[in-house]
C-alpha cells in the first residue's frame, strides 16, 4: 500500500520552501561531498543517497522533514532547511545549509524562520534544537540571529556539537 505524504509548501517575501526532488540529488550530493559540509558531514555518493532519503523519510514518519528552498524571482535552488530527529539526535533539530554563492543573502535567516514557526505552531513541536560543530561560526550567528541560545547542558548529537535552542513563538514575544 502506497501512502502519500503532502510536504507542506510555505512561502515567504522571497522564498518558496518546497519538497525535494530527485532531480536535485546531484546538487546535494556535490554539497555533501564538498569541503562546504566539512560541519556537517562529508559524504560520498551512496552515504549521500541514504541520507537524501533518510531526511525524505522523516515526512511519512513525524510529519515534518525537509524542504528545498527556492528563490521566487527565477526559482533558483538556495539550499535547504529541515526538521529532523534522526535516532541519534537527542532532540528534533532545525537545520540549514546553503548552496554555493547564496551566501550572504539572508536566504538562510529568512527559509529557517518559516520552518522554525511552521514547527512551532503546526506541528505543535515542544522542543526545537540546532546541533552546531563549534567551529561553524555562520551557522552559530545564524543560530543567534535567530534568537537561539546556547544551551549548555543539552546532549549534542556527539560530544563536540554546541547545543542552541529556539524559542517558541511566546516565549520569544515574552524577550
Amino acid at each position: 500500500m502506497t501512502q502519500t505524504v503532502l510536504i507542506p509548501r510555505l512561502e515567504t517575501a522571497r522564498l518558496i520552501l518546497r519538497a525535494p526532488r530527485v532531480e536535485e540529488f546531484e546538487a546535494y550530493c556535490t554539497l555533501v561531498a564538498s569541503d562546504r559540509a566539512a560541519h556537517m558531514f562529508q559524504l560520498d555518493r551512496p552515504a549521500a543517497w541514504k541520507e537524501f532519503a533518510a531526511e525524505l523519510g522523516h515526512w511519512p514518519l513525524f510529519g515534518y522533514g525537509p524542504w528545498h528552498v527556492e528563490r521566487r524571482t527565477d526559482g533558483a535552488l538556495v539550499g535547504a532547511v529541515s526538521i529532523l530527529n534522526h535516532d541519534t539526535y537527542p532532540e528534533t533539530e532545525i537545520g540549514w545549509h546553503l548552496y554555493d554563492g547564496h551566501e550572504g543573502h539572508g536566504y538562510a535567516f529568512e527559509a529557517a524562520t518559516a520552518a522554525r514557526d511552521w514547527a512551532f505552531t503546526e506541528r505543535g513541536l515542544p522542543t526545537l534544537v540546532s546541533y552546531i560543530d563549534p567551529a561553524n561560526t555562520r551557522s552559530i550567528a545564524l543560530a543567534e540571529r535567530l534568537g537561539a541560545t546556547l544551551d549548555r547542558d543539552a546532549p549534542g548529537e556527539d560530544a563536540t556539537d554546541l547545543v542552541y535552542r529556539h524559542a517558541r513563538p511566546a516565549e520569544r514575544a515574552a524577550q
